[in-house]
Order: C-alpha cells, then sequence, then structure tokens
C-alpha cells in the first residue's frame, strides 16, 4: 500500500518546483530501505517505457492566426521526437485538421493526428473539446457560448472538454474568470484538466494539479504551441494505443492510466513582452468580443439548428 502510495505522490511531484527536494523529504520520512526505492522508481518507468505519447494542445499555421507552424512540420517534429500522435486544438476552427484530412492524410503513416479544438467562451475562458469522429457541430466554430451551455452541449454529443490552461492568464484562463468565480463546483462537470501546460509558469501549471485533484479528474499534458520550438515541449502518456477521438474519449471516460509532463518553453509571448502581456491579453479579450458579436447570427443559427 505504501507503495502505491509513493508512486502516484513521485508522479504528482515530477513536474513540480523543487522536484529533488520534495522526493528527498518524502524518502527522509518514510525511511525507504532501498530496495523499496528501486521499485518505486522500476514502476515508474514501467509505465514511461510503455507510453504513447501525444501533444494535446497543438495550434497549427492553418488553422489558428496566430499559429506559425504548418501541420505538416508539426507532424515531423513530433514523430522524430518519439511521439506517437497529436492532438489538433486550434482556436475556434477547425481548418488546420481539414488541411490535414484532405492533404496529408493519405501520406502520413504510424502517426495519429485527432481532431479538437480550443473554444473561447464567454464566462470561462478557453476549453478544449473533443468530439466522436462522426459528430460534426457548426456550433464549435461559432465562439462565446457559456460553458454551461457549451459543457451540455459537447455532452449530449458524447464529447468531452476540459479548461486549457485553467490557471493562467486573466480572461482566457477558467480559474480566472467570473464563471468560476461564481460557482467553483461547475470545474466537476468537466471531463479532465489540462495539468500541464509548457506555455504555463511551475505556478500555474501546480495550481492546476491543484485544481485537478480536488475534483479529481484526470490530468493531461500540452505544448499549446504556435511554432517550431515549442513543439513537442509537453506530452500525454497513454498505456494503449488511440487512433480515434471516440477511442481517447473512452479512454479518458475509463479513467485508465494516464501520465503528462514536459518541460517549460522559454519563448513564449508574455516572456517577451513581460508587463506589457497585460495590454495584449486585454486587447485580444476586445478582439474576442468584437468577433463574437460580429458572427452573433451564425452562433444562433447553430444553436436553432440543434433544437430541430
Amino acid at each position: 500500500m505504501l507503495l502505491c502510495f509513493l508512486c502516484v505522490f513521485l508522479k504528482y511531484c515530477l513536474t513540480a518546483p523543487d522536484t529533488y527536494i520534495i522526493i528527498c523529504m518524502v524518502i527522509g520520512f518514510f525511511e525507504l530501505k532501498g530496495d523499496m526505492l528501486r521499485q518505486v522508481w522500476a514502476r515508474m518507468g514501467d509505465f514511461m517505457n510503455t507510453a504513447i505519447k501525444f501533444d494535446m494542445h497543438c495550434h497549427t499555421k492553418e488553422g489558428s492566426l496566430d499559429g506559425k507552424l504548418p501541420i505538416a512540420e508539426y507532424i515531423r517534429l513530433l514523430k522524430s521526437d518519439g511521439f506517437g500522435g497529436m492532438l489538433i486544438t486550434d482556436h475556434d476552427s477547425y481548418n488546420g485538421y481539414r488541411y490535414y484530412r484532405d492533404n496529408l492524410k493519405d501520406k502520413i503513416h504510424d502517426f495519429v493526428v485527432l481532431k479538437g479544438i480550443e473554444y473561447d467562451t464567454i464566462d470561462a475562458g478557453h476549453i478544449l473539446v473533443i468530439l466522436p469522429e462522426n459528430v460534426k457541430l457548426v456550433l464549435m466554430e461559432c465562439r462565446w457560448l457559456p460553458v454551461k451551455l457549451l459543457i451540455d452541449v459537447v455532452h449530449r454529443h458524447g464529447g468531452i472538454l476540459g479548461p486549457a490552461h485553467p490557471c493562467g492568464e486573466r480572461h482566457i484562463s477558467y480559474a480566472r474568470t467570473r464563471a468560476y468565480r461564481k460557482n467553483p463546483d461547475i470545474t466537476a462537470r468537466f471531463d479532465f484538466i489540462e495539468a500541464f501546460n509548457a506555455c504555463e509558469t511551475s505556478d500555474s501549471n501546480m495550481s492546476a494539479r491543484r485544481l485537478a485533484f480536488r475534483y479529481r479528474l484526470p490530468m493531461l499534458g500540452g505544448s499549446d504551441s504556435h511554432c517550431a520550438d515549442c513543439a513537442g515541449t509537453a506530452y500525454t502518456g497513454f498505456q494503449e494505443s488511440i487512433s480515434t477521438e471516440s477511442g481517447l474519449i473512452d479512454y479518458i471516460k475509463a479513467r485508465k492510466p494516464l501520465d503528462y509532463g514536459g518541460t517549460r518553453y522559454e519563448g513564449t509571448v508574455k516572456d517577451k513582452l513581460g508587463i506589457f502581456n497585460h495590454v495584449l491579453v486585454e486587447g485580444f479579450w476586445f478582439y474576442n468580443r468584437f468577433a463574437s458579436l460580429y458572427r452573433g447570427h451564425k452562433r444562433r443559427a447553430a444553436l436553432a439548428a440543434l433544437k430541430q
């Protein structure tokens, strides 16, 4: 029992700040013998050796306005780093996945590309959404639904969803939005939490993990990459092969073993801009607001179609 506890605890600590100090404190507290310690690391190593790695938060040049990396190059970089797949999560758009489907799918082998989206809600920031491969919802490309309605729609159609970088920037991160402040228990309705985002600080990722533990939600890792240098800096590991969106949904719903982690990417826009990044964040919020109002008729039409 103690051995199982330590495996879980050490996995939690692996991407935390001062990991070495934390592990040493645990070892000292329990006065572990050498054989038990070797068993702990062996079990963790066995998982990592058998895990199939996916980058679960990927932006492409073909699908995101701020994406700089063509999907063909993204795939090449991930394959060279030993990844088995990726989840395309462009902003409010499936255009990146459409480009892959129409131009690359028949040419790519031994690598899985799945369709997702990073949806901009009106009250809860950015939410990662994964729908079954046979479900096509125009509504997912119409930003600014309230999060409660988004959850209802996604679950009604057999999908899963969870907040991206939940403890990051104001407006775009779930735990820093009015929906969370008003009713934090909405979190329990999510299917997972992005617990490691390579573009977030260690404090932000630590807070995301705490949120996931509080609501007992599966934890995923993703790079949130928009450029080549960031691609593959974070991963989610699966112990079974995943080849379809439905397979991914079933795996996460079943709470099967997951591993996640990575290294922080130091070249983000907010790293370069420093305190001036707040101006960009506020500007992005106003841009989204304007875009939402401009496309409101499309969103209303898509909602009306769901009710028919």
